[in-house]
This record gives structure tokens, C-alpha cells and sequence, in this order.
């Protein structure tokens, strides 16, 4: 990478992490009172009358499922939100009359919601440690299900705010897609109670969403075991990338959203 490209990239995410950090109130606080009574209400309350199989308890089998709950919804809101104010203030045009390739513009605001995501995840592991003792079984799959998962949503993020024509647009995807999918994504339930609740077919729907890989890949790095093989979570937020970097670079090589 040239130096050019390097300032360039470091600009943009130094721009993009101030713009959060400076209302911190408002971008972390929220998150760790929201997953504060997800612990309470679900962990301590709920949690005490539900068995598992396996060697840990309900509120150590929903920690995961929360961080990356917060994950995934923060590095997503961030990159959607943040692009389409610079579309809206139409400041986004000096970006790309710069001579700045492309992929140095989406990894500067992708960067900037992997940044918050990794905040908040910390943020939230914080608060899981009043309620539970943690321990991560397997530290590398943690890390690198977390990153790959936040640049995941990240990039999506920023083609929702490519698309976005005004701000009610950029709560569309989180509201009827990103939503359901993740209270749908094993969050707060294991294959076991799907098998007590739902028929073959129902569990294979659910099977065929992509968080519940996610999370369960992050619940494998957590607590070591996990209803999804870690590499088959893995492979998918690999490809997964690969797919909505290639949609990004195309949209804002093209103008798409921008240009009129």
C-alpha cells in the first residue's frame, strides 16, 4: 500500500471513529444498558428455569449470542448511517473525485464500524463479567469470527447507505431483515429447543440463516462447543464478505446512489 492510500485510509477511519466517539452517550451507552436487561431479564429471571445439554448454564449459552447481537447491529447502523450523511451533506463527491481508489473508501468506512463493533463487544463482555465468570475456550476462533462478522454487516452497511435515499430508508434493513434474523440466529436457543418447538421443516429454515453460523461459530470460540461446525461458520463469513465487498466496490465505482 502507497503511502498515498495509506493516509487516505487512516483520514477516513480516524474521521469515521471520532464521529461515534463524539457522541459516545448516544452510540455505547445504549448497547450496555440494552444487554444489561437481556442478562437480567433473560439470564437471571428466564434463564434459572431452563436446562441445557451440556456443562455450562443458560446465561453462559446467551453471552454469545448477546455480543454478537450488539455486533452485528452496531458495525451495521454505524457504516449505514455514516455514509448516507456524507451523501446527505454531500460531501461524499470529494471522496471520489480524489484520487482515492475505491477500496480504500470502503475500507476506511468499514473500518470505522469494525472500530465501534469492537468497542461495543468489549463493552458488553464487560457487563456479561457482573453476571457470569467467563471463560473462552478457543481465543483465535473468537477473535476471528468477531472481525469477519463485523466487516460482514459493516459492508453491508454501507451498501444500504449507498442505496439510501432518505434517512427512514437506512432503518428499513434493520428493522424487517437484520431483526428477525437475529432473534431467529440462535441467540437464546439451541438446536435441541428448536427440535421441542418447531417440525424438520421449520428447523431447516432456520438452519439456512446465516447468523445463527455466526453466532454459533462465536458460541464455539466462547464456551468451545456449538450446535454448527466452526469451520462451516467460518467458510460462510469468509464467502460472505468476498460477495458483499465485490457488491460494494461495483456500487461505488459506478456512482450508484451518487451520481445522478
Amino acid at each position: 500500500m502507497s503511502n498515498r492510500n495509506l493516509t487516505a485510509l487512516s483520514t477516513i477511519w480516524i474521521k469515521e471513529c471520532t464521529r461515534f466517539l463524539r457522541i459516545w452517550v448516544q452510540t455505547l451507552v445504549p448497547p450496555a444498558i440494552t444487554m444489561s436487561l437481556y442478562f437480567v431479564i433473560f439470564g437471571k429471571m428466564i434463564g434459572s428455569r431452563i436446562t441445557l445439554d451440556g456443562d455450562f448454564s443458560y446465561m453462559e449459552f446467551i453471552v454469545p449470542g448477546l455480543i454478537m447481537m450488539a455486533v452485528i447491529t452496531n458495525s451495521y447502523s454505524n457504516v449505514s448511517s455514516s455514509f448516507f450523511s456524507a451523501k446527505f451533506q454531500r460531501n461524499v463527491e470529494e471522496l471520489l473525485v480524489a484520487p482515492v481508489p475505491t477500496w480504500v473508501i470502503i475500507m476506511g468506512f468499514v473500518g470505522g464500524g469494525v472500530a465501534r463493533a469492537a468497542i461495543i463487544g468489549v463493552i458488553v463482555t464487560l457487563v456479561s463479567m457482573l453476571f457470569i465468570d467467563i471463560e473462552i475456550a478457543h481465543f483465535g476462533v473468537l477473535i476471528v469470527t468477531l472481525l469477519l462478522t463485523s466487516v460482514l454487516f459493516a459492508t453491508a452497511g454501507l451498501i444500504n447507505g449507498i442505496y439510501a435515499k432518505s434517512f427512514d430508508d437506512i432503518s428499513i434493513i434493520p428493522t424487517f431483515v437484520l431483526t428477525p434474523l437475529t432473534y431467529l440466529g440462535g441467540v437464546f436457543y439451541s438446536v435441541s429447543m428448536l427440535q421441542a418447538v418447531f417440525n424438520e421443516f421449520w428447523q431447516s429454515v432456520i438452519q439456512l440463516n446465516p447468523i445463527f453460523y455466526m453466532v454459533n461459530g462465536f458460541r464455539y470460540g466462547f464456551l468451545g462447543q456449538a450446535d454448527v461446525n466452526y469451520v462451516t461458520a467460518l467458510v460462510i463469513l469468509l464467502v460472505s464478505n468476498v460477495v458483499l465487498f465485490a457488491i460494494a466496490y461495483r456500487l461505488l465505482s459506478k456512482g450508484t446512489g451518487i451520481r445522478a
